[in-house]
């Protein structure tokens, strides 16, 4: 399994989201880490980046 190089930290801030929500992403689909600087491995991140487009694409859009 290859590494993405990217950490919780730094998905969190490409997502604009709060590192608490990729960290409780992670609880969810079963990924480890010890804290948000983890580098995760390329498949978790697919997974995690898949999860954030899926709950961004089904947000209302705003007026």
């Amino acid at each position: 399994m290859g590494f993405a190089d990217l950490s919780i930290a730094e998905i969190a801030a490409d997502y604009n989201v709060p590192v608490e929500d990729v960290l409780k992403l992670c609880d969810e689909l079963g990924i480890a880490y010890k804290h948000p600087q983890t580098r995760l491995a390329l498949e978790d991140v697919k997974a995690i980046i898949s999860q954030l487009e899926q709950s961004r694409n089904s947000e209302p859009i705003a007026d």
